[in-house]
């Protein structure tokens, strides 16, 4: 699999990936540009698949809100009592960026959260801003990591919340599951910046995956283990998923994962990858399995 779109002035730009089944249909949801009143932003695409390998655009999330005037992005999916939950991020706002939340019954059109945005940290630990959300159903509650920085809004790093998993969703519904990183940046590889959580429960443990480095210098894909959804271990000094070698589409980047479970177990790690640099943005996936308790690429 490899998918990219065309959209404004941008030849391939496609990030940022999420995927869930309908019935016998894959959506598949990612970040990309699109024309809104007269000016290029950054918005959600939407593709759909009938097998998850082969994809077709299917449209996009149209900018209704307030909160989303500057742009929305990052998505997560996760499909609850029959009905497709989006949580993205407002763009273009810096520390004041939070989580947004729509839901859906078709997967094409969506009802925006009247709360929205659903949630942002505390400043006390953090300078407040929330992006790049991903959540995960663990012990009856609904967990949700995110993207935030310090301070400074130097270094990225990656926190927790948690919500009732029978809620509706909306603001109030969340609580900081600590107020402190669950994860930050330790190793070399990783430079001042975690991002993108990608979560799957394997063996009742709730395994973490994320981008480390910022965009194409080069993020590769890191891993963490937790039993409680709250403190983490990482798996792997070195990254779990690595940038291509010269010259592939991925040379300058493997990075923003998401993780897939597909109804027959097979468990899909989605990612994104450019060649140039960020001049183009491509998505592609790899299966992964588990082997004593540990994530393997297969």
């Amino acid at each position: 699999m490899l998918f990219t779109e065309k959209n404004g002035s941008r030849a391939a730009y496609s990030k940022d990936p999420a995927v869930v089944k309908v019935g016998k249909k894959y959506f598949l949801y990612f970040s990309s540009y699109y024309e809104d009143g007269g000016r290029e932003k950054l918005g959600i695409g939407i593709a759909t698949s009938d097998d998850g390998e082969r994809w077709a655009s299917a449209g996009k999330i149209p900018l209704t809100q307030e909160c989303e005037k500057n742009g929305i992005g990052a998505p997560a999916a996760i499909v609850l009592q029959g009905k497709v939950h989006l949580f993205y991020q407002s763009y273009g706002n810096w520390k004041r960026d939070a989580i947004l939340h729509a839901v859906s019954d078709d997967g094409l059109h969506f009802e925006k959260d009247e709360s929205n945005p659903v949630f942002r940290p505390t400043e006390d630990w953090c300078a407040g801003r929330a992006i790049d959300a991903d959540v995960v159903p663990f012990q009856g509650k609904l967990y949700l990591y995110f993207a935030t920085r310090d301070f400074d809004m130097q270094v990225q790093m990656v926190g927790v919340a948690v919500a009732d998993l029978n809620g509706d969703f909306s603001r109030g519904s969340w609580k900081q599951g600590v107020a402190a990183p669950v994860l930050k940046p330790e190793y070399a590889w990783e430079g001042e910046c975690i991002e993108a959580p990608a979560a799957v429960v394997h063996d009742n443990k709730i395994y973490l995956f994320y981008g480390g480095s910022y965009n194409c210098t080069p993020q590769q894909i890191g891993a963490a283990v937790s039993e409680d959804g709250v403190h983490f271990k990482k798996l792997f000094q070195d990254p779990f998923l690595r940038a291509g070698e010269a010259g592939s589409w991925n040379s300058s980047e493997s990075g923003h994962p998401y993780v897939f479970r597909d109804d027959d177990g097979k468990v899909w790690l989605y990612y994104q990858g450019s060649g140039d640099q960020g001049e183009s943005w491509y998505l592609s996936k790899c299966e992964i399995g588990f082997c004593e308790g540990l994530p393997r690429i297969l």
